[in-house]
């Protein structure tokens, strides 16, 4: 669990908790028993972007940004940053520009009802610097994103759910104990395969030239999973049918 620890600032992201967050995203992307991250705000939001007043104190000699091509350390913190394993977002409050970028990172989003999301930098003349613009359009096609990064509109969890911004919607006060309870669900299958499929979507999605080389890129990896996971799995599954039986849904039927 990674919580953005700022209540009193609507866990909005200042340089130091920028930095913070990208050590807790290293740590997690190190740590072998660590097989799923939730990311949530501390105090009823999840992050209300970059903090305005820490960059109104800052000017052209001692502002500087990190390009991408030399660094994945970013203004919101580990939003460039790109994880070998899943992360779930516990999105309650307000998670809007930069944190609405940082909800982008994650691979699942648990929204509470009353959550709100949105481009809110819009009217402050912000641009989206943490990969709002790149991960958006993929997560929700280039009509809605436009929608919500051309207006800056706030779209609340029902709407989100119906955009597919939000994997799923829970009741408010809930979305932190939902992320955990899937993120305990996706750590107990077969960790190899599973992160295999992830990769190949990744790469499908933001490196694949074509659907040749997507789909070259699914064998080549995958097939590397059918002697270690696969085969073992299929044998203990096989073990309990019986010699005349089959598995369809999960019961047991006669061939």
């Amino acid at each position: 669990m990674i919580g953005i620890n700022r209540p009193k600032h609507r866990n909005a992201v200042n340089p130091e908790t920028a930095q913070q967050l990208i050590k807790a995203f290293k740590q997690f992307e190190a740590d072998k028993d660590s097989l799923v991250a939730v990311l949530h705000g501390k105090g009823g939001n999840f992050c209300a972007g970059f903090d305005l007043k820490a960059l109104s104190q800052l000017d052209n000699t001692n502002f500087s940004l990190k390009d991408p091509k030399s660094s994945d350390e970013a203004p919101m913190g580990p939003s460039r940053m790109l994880f070998s394993k899943p992360v779930i977002g516990a999105i309650s409050g307000y998670a809007v520009a930069g944190g609405m970028e940082l909800a982008l990172l994650c691979d699942l989003r648990i929204m509470e009802e009353s959550a709100v999301m949105g481009v809110f930098c819009r009217r402050f003349g912000v641009p989206l610097i943490d990969g709002g613009t790149v991960r958006l359009p993929q997560l929700i096609g280039l009509s809605r994103a436009m929608d919500l990064i051309l207006t800056g509109r706030p779209i609340r969890g029902k709407e989100a759910l119906e955009f597919g911004l939000a994997n799923q919607l829970v009741a408010t006060g809930t979305a932190l104990g939902r992320a955990c309870q899937l993120a305990s669900n996706i750590a107990q299958f077969p960790q190899e395969c599973m992160l295999t499929d992830r990769r190949s979507v990744y790469n499908s999605v933001y490196n694949s030239s074509s659907i040749k080389n997507a789909l070259q890129f699914e064998y080549v990896e995958g097939i590397k999973v059918i002697s270690t996971e696969s085969i073992a799995g299929a044998q203990k599954f096989t073990s309990g049918i019986g010699k005349h039986g089959s598995f369809i849904l999960g019961k047991p039927s006669k061939l």
